[in-house]
C-alpha cells in the first residue's frame, strides 16, 4: 500500500476542511483537531470498503476496486483511524470528548456500513459534521454546529448525482440546506464578536455563499453527473469558508483568516486528490 493510494483512499487534501469544525465549535486544541481528522479518515476509508463492489463497476480507478489496496487493508484503515480519533478525543477532552468522539465514530460507522444508501444516509452525515462541531467545546454553538450540519446535508444529497447526475429533488434540497447553513451562520454572527468581528464574519459568509452556490446552481441547471461531481467537490472545500466565517462571529479573527487561507490551498490539493 503506497501513500499516494492511502492518500487517495482517506481522501487526504479534503480533511484540511475538518479541524474548521472544533475551531467553529470554540477549541484551538491540536489533539481534538487531530481526532476529528482521524475519524474523517477513517470513514472515506471505510466508505471505500464498504462501496467496493458499486465502485469496481462505476468507479474501477479507486484504490480497492484497481488493486492498489485490498479490502482488508482499508477496512484496517478504517478501524485503526476509528480508535486513534477516539483515544485522541479521550486525552485533549477528558471524559466530554471521549463520549463525544464515541458518538460521532459511532455515526460514522452506521452511515458506511448501513445508512448511506437510506433517507437517513444525509441526516446521519449532517449529525456527524454536527457532533465534530459540538466536539469542540462545551460551550459550542448550537447554531454553529446546525449551520454546518445543514451545509452538510445538502452536499451529501447533491452527492448522490455524482455517477448518475443531478435531479430537481436533490438540487432542490441542496440549495435550501445552503440557505439554512447561511442563515444559522448570519444569526450565529450577529449574536457574538465585536463590530470587527461581524463585519469579517459576514464578509465570509458572503464569500461562503458566492463559492458553493454557484457550483450548486450550475448543477441544478445541468444534470450532468460531471457538473454535479465539481459542485460536490466544491460544496466540500466550500466548509473552509462557512467555519471561518462561524470562527469570526465568535470573536476570533486570527483562526477565522487561518481557515480563509486554506481553501485556496485545499482546492489545489484537491486537483491532485479528489475529496469526493
Amino acid at each position: 500500500m503506497d501513500l499516494a493510494s492511502l492518500a487517495q483512499l482517506v481522501r487526504a487534501p479534503a480533511a484540511l476542511t475538518v479541524p474548521g469544525d472544533t475551531l467553529a465549535g470554540g477549541t484551538a486544541q491540536p489533539g481534538l483537531a487531530a481526532s476529528s481528522v482521524c475519524l474523517y479518515w477513517a470513514g472515506m476509508a471505510l466508505n471505500d470498503y464498504a462501496d467496493r463492489e458499486l465502485d469496481a463497476t462505476e468507479r474501477p480507478e479507486r484504490p480497492i476496486p484497481s488493486g492498489r489496496i485490498r479490502p482488508g487493508q482499508a477496512l484496517a484503515v478504517a478501524a485503526g483511524l476509528t480508535v486513534s480519533g477516539v483515544a485522541l478525543a479521550g486525552l485533549s477532552g477528558g471524559r466530554r470528548g471521549l463520549a463525544v468522539a464515541t458518538g460521532l465514530a459511532g455515526v460514522v460507522w452506521a452511515y458506511d456500513l448501513r445508512l448511506k444508501d437510506t433517507v437517513a444516509g444525509p441526516v446521519a452525515m449532517a449529525a456527524a459534521r454536527g457532533l465534530d462541531v459540538l466536539l469542540g467545546s462545551p460551550s459550542a454553538s448550537p447554531l454553529a454546529a446546525a449551520s454546518v450540519a445543514a451545509h452538510t446535508l445538502g452536499v451529501t444529497a447533491l452527492s448522490r448525482g455524482e455517477v448518475t447526475g443531478g435531479s430537481n429533488l436533490r438540487s432542490a434540497v441542496t440549495l435550501a440546506a445552503t440557505a439554512v447553513a447561511a442563515g444559522l451562520a448570519a444569526r450565529h454572527i450577529a449574536k457574538g464578536g465585536d463590530r470587527w468581528a461581524k463585519l469579517a464574519g459576514f464578509g465570509l459568509l458572503a464569500g461562503y455563499a458566492a463559492l458553493v452556490g454557484r457550483p450548486q446552481l450550475a448543477a441544478a441547471r445541468s444534470r450532468d453527473a460531471k457538473v454535479t461531481r465539481a459542485a460536490v467537490g466544491q460544496s466540500i472545500l466550500g466548509l473552509l469558508p462557512l467555519q471561518a466565517a462561524l470562527t469570526a462571529g465568535s470573536g476570533r479573527l486570527a483562526p477565522a483568516l487561518a481557515l480563509a487561507a486554506a481553501h485556496p490551498v485545499a482546492a489545489n490539493l484537491s486537483r491532485k486528490v479528489s475529496p469526493t
